[in-house]
């Protein structure tokens, strides 16, 4: 491969090629291909460096650094990514992952006592997400403040109209039902489709009916530009270890400054919950730290408990290695969803498929694509492959991917079609979609001709 240029090459601001080129800034075997940057994430060699130099920091002196020291680079880190997303930075704070942010959000929030609030949320909601709401219906059934949910279908190819007449669809029939839609979960890219939802129109129109706004930017950051300033949901957050470079784990919570004072504790709660109850001797609970200066919501987050708070550290240095090595957030946004919009078309016409979309080209406006397979399923399995064959068939192709050719592609099914999720990535070239369907059009062919059934047996 082409050598790219370093960070200290580019001082004079020039930027490194995108493409193959830089496969050699990140640690891939070199016989991988990745496609999958929306699941897990990867970061380049020189991000894993500063990740094991603040590890190292935290070895040789672990008190001062960690009771000292690491305060502060987490303040410049929630800067960096509050700049990135046009938001003040005391609405930011970091936490391992978009689950622990939705989880800390929905476990703080009180509910009414009368019963009748409802959470609301779309049938492309992400598993972690839905099942964080089902326990929080769980949770309070049997309580004084029981609360639903709502689900919110959606047929995909959607137009943005549809998912915006499905909210109000919903939050008219609560009304009718005498229920209070409290909260709906918003996505920004949904996960399988991996497809661009209009965020702002539905946080719009969750601000006009009284419906909190919880944007689900797990595939955001990084991946598409944001705007919290214009935006202004309720809640947000994102997962700065899939598209931004950051290593796993690390995500940013958006709590805007109307709303902290419902958000009382982080997840778990650590040295930084403030209680109402009066402790016997009078005297608060002995908390081992410096005292901060920073409010109630960011100290709260600063310190949850003995965990490795490198991944945090990160953020600054993937946002300047993007900036010298890339060439800004700009210029990687337009190569990647430029990829992902041509480089599926190349593998659908390779496939004889589509790509999933709708007749305004909206859902593409991301940096992944969703591709048909050529395999068709029917309730009889006579033409084609029984419906009941589907988790079969997914889970050896998947295996397959991984034994046969060295990759990862995710795999769901919907419309009765078998789609594939590729993301792209500064990383991949056209070329690459290509040979991902010459190489799922082979394994294809592979079921056509009954390979799966024989490992099934």
């Amino acid at each position: 491969m082409a050598s790219s240029n370093t960070t200290s090459e580019l001082a004079d601001g020039a930027s490194a090629a995108l493409g193959h080129s830089l496969r050699q800034e990140f640690p891939f075997d070199p016989d991988y291909r990745n496609f999958n940057q929306g699941s897990f994430g990867a970061w380049p060699t020189a991000i894993h460096t500063r990740l094991r130099e603040y590890q190292d920091r935290a070895n040789q002196r672990p008190d001062p650094f960690i009771r000292y020291e690491l305060p502060k680079l987490l303040d410049a880190s929630r800067e960096a990514a509050a700049a990135l997303l046009r938001a003040p930075a005391e609405t930011v704070v970091l936490v391992p992952n978009a689950t622990v942010a939705i989880n800390t959000i929905l476990r703080n929030l009180t509910w009414n006592p009368d019963g009748r609030d409802v959470l609301l949320h779309f049938s492309t909601v992400y598993g972690g997400c839905g099942k964080t709401i089902d326990y929080i219906v769980d949770a309070h059934q049997a309580s004084n403040t029981p609360v639903s949910s709502r689900e919110i279908p959606l047929q995909y190819p959607f137009e943005d109209r549809d998912a915006l007449a499905a909210f109000e669809s919903a939050v008219a029939r609560c009304a009718a039902e005498g229920k209070r839609p409290r909260l709906c979960v918003v996505d920004t890219v949904s996960s399988l489709p991996g497809i661009r939802f209009p965020f702002e129109a539905l946080t719009e129109a969750c601000r006009r009916h009284g419906v909190l706004s919880l944007v689900d930017g797990a595939q955001g950051i990084g991946q598409i530009d944001l705007d919290l300033a214009a935006l202004d949901p309720d809640f947000f957050l994102s997962n700065c270890h899939k598209w931004l470079f950051v290593p796993r784990g690390c995500a940013v919570l958006y709590v805007p400054v109307r709303h902290q004072a419902l958000i009382r504790s982080s997840v778990p709660t650590s040295h930084g919950y403030v209680t109402t109850q009066a402790h016997t001797d009078g005297t608060p609970r002995f908390n081992p730290l410096p005292e901060s200066t920073n409010s109630h919501f960011v100290s709260s987050f600063q310190f949850t408990g003995t965990v490795d708070c490198s991944p945090y550290l990160c953020v600054t240095d993937a946002l300047q290695w993007r900036q010298e090595v890339l060439g800004g957030e700009a210029r990687i946004l337009q190569y990647t969803q430029t990829l992902a919009r041509e480089g599926g078309k190349r593998a659908a016409a390779m496939l004889g498929t589509e790509v999933l979309e709708n007749s305004t080209g909206t859902l593409g406006r991301c940096g992944m694509t969703n591709v048909a397979l050529p395999i068709q399923f029917t309730a009889d399995g006579n033409a084609g492959l029984s419906a009941a064959e589907v988790p079969v068939v997914t889970s050896w192709i998947l295996g397959k991917l991984m034994e046969d050719y060295n990759t990862f592609i995710p795999l769901f099914h919907g419309n009765g079609k078998v789609w594939a999720r590729m993301s792209a990535q500064v990383y991949l070239e056209l070329s690459d979609f290509e040979w991902a369907g010459r190489v799922l059009l082979e394994i294809c062919q592979r079921v056509a001709e009954g390979e799966h059934r024989g490992a099934a047996n």
